[in-house]
């Protein structure tokens, strides 16, 4: 209790110092090396973000920041390595929204605890498209629906594997439009999508950057939007829910992540040295080549986006069933 005057007065020295000791650590960050880690294996865009936000937060800091890839375990292996780590921001993590709003609700066996992360900044949001295989007789998404719903099992969609967007986006579109298309899961987006490019499958969710250039040869065709609004370089592509799926959405975005318990003033120096970093031309040029998003949230924002999507990812799973263990 602080009811005496000499409580009172502890109690709030007690603050005083925590206040002073986190603007302190913020201060003098980094006392010692920093590290990247990612979950994932080297090449693709986790891997990639990681690396320009290491090169422009190092030219920041002055020093080299040293990305460490650590695939294994869904992510895990490298999740629980910044879990486990002091909350000094000398290690932190790149990932996709995955490893922390859909993970948990697909495995009792995950080797961290998402919810203990600290969120620092959203470093960029992708931009999906439902596309067909050109054999697809069907030029909109009505059209694809009308197909699916007169050859029930018949059609098929590629994933990246068992629980990613890619899969339970579309089994949120079979079961919001009363369809039966076969899933077939491959080992990454790159595989999944030259299967859609040599007919093997008929449609897949994928990023607009990683098939926009096939299109002029007429082997695909971008029937919609995926996510919540219509994508700035395509603005007269409508989005799936525009086009008569009404509630359909789904989105990909990556963030920095630091250890449990970081100091709010130690993230805030760290969101703002990132942000410098996204807002440079380097990072505007590689936004637009790949048609990604910038997205710009405070830390107590981002922590509101993961609240938001982990309940939308939540909901899906449940339906769905989907299970990584």
């Amino acid at each position: 209790m602080l009811d005496a005057p000499g409580g009172f007065r502890a109690g709030a020295l007690a603050l005083l110092f925590a206040l002073f000791a986190s603007a302190a650590v913020a201060q003098s960050y980094p006392n010692g090396q920093v590290h990247i880690i990612v979950p994932t294996q080297p090449g693709g865009v986790t891997d990639t973000m990681a690396r320009i936000v290491a090169q422009g937060l190092g030219e920041s800091l002055n020093q080299t920041v040293i990305v460490d890839n650590r695939p294994g375990g869904n992510g895990g292996v490298g999740a629980q390595a910044v879990e486990r780590s002091p909350a000094d921001g000398l290690t932190l993590m790149v990932t996709s929204d995955a490893t922390i709003t859909a993970n948990p609700f697909m495995s009792n066996k995950l080797l961290y605890n998402a919810s203990a992360f600290t969120p620092i900044v959203v470093l960029c949001r992708g931009t999906p498209v439902l596309v067909v295989n050109s054999s697809v007789p069907a030029k909109s998404t009505q059209e694809l629906i009308a197909l699916a719903k007169a050859k029930p099992g018949t059609l098929n969609y590629g994933s990246y594997g068992i629980g990613t967007y890619a899969h339970l986006s579309m089994e949120d579109f079979k079961l919001r439009t009363g369809t039966d298309i076969v899933h077939i899961p491959f080992r990454g987006a790159a595989p999944a999508a030259n299967a859609l490019l040599a007919d093997d499958v008929n449609m897949l969710l994928l990023n607009l950057s990683s098939i926009a250039g096939h299109e002029p040869s007429g082997k695909v065709r971008i029937l919609a939007a995926a996510g919540a609004k219509r994508i700035t370089t395509r603005p007269n592509l409508p989005t799936i829910a525009e086009s008569g799926v009404p509630g359909f959405q789904t989105s990909v975005w990556f963030g920095l992540f630091g250890p449990p318990n970081m100091p709010p003033e130690l993230t805030a120096k760290i969101h703002a040295d990132v942000s410098k970093v996204l807002d440079s031309q380097r990072s505007k040029e590689f936004f637009e080549k790949n048609t990604f998003e910038r997205v710009t949230l405070t830390p107590p924002e981002f922590v509101q986006l993961i609240a938001d999507d982990s309940k939308h990812w939540e909901a899906i799973i449940k339906k769905v069933g989907a299970k990584i263990d």
